[in-house]
């Protein structure tokens, strides 16, 4: 099965006075969490700050984009992992690893 991991940002950039949300210690956890669980992740990655974001709605004749989130910019998504495993139980396991690395909070989903 594969899970989206979303990493959580709740305000540890900002509060810290950075754009990039992790911190030197915490990527190099992540990183070292990417090892270990080798060909289990599928593709990760971080993201740019809320302030880089566009919301696009074309489902009109006249499309609109706003800047910013599409929600609370309070959390935003600061960087994810597509990991295969074999199931809920297992992915629940390694999103509360993620959350320990990334010092934050984890959303995780099941792909369809």
């Amino acid at each position: 099965m594969q899970f989206l991991v979303n990493v959580i940002d709740d305000g540890q950039a900002e509060a810290a006075g950075r754009t990039a949300s992790a911190t030197r210690a915490e990527a190099d956890a992540v990183d070292a969490l990417n090892e270990r669980l080798g060909d289990a992740v599928v593709f990760a990655a971080g993201v740019s700050a809320p302030s880089d974001a566009v919301v696009v709605d074309a489902r009109r004749a006249e499309p609109t984009t706003v800047p910013g989130l599409v929600g609370d910019p309070a959390e935003f998504v600061a960087g994810f992992w597509v990991m295969d495993l074999p199931d809920a139980e297992a992915a629940l396991r390694v999103a509360q690893e993620a959350s320990v690395a990334c010092n934050r909070k984890i959303e995780l989903r099941p792909l369809l």
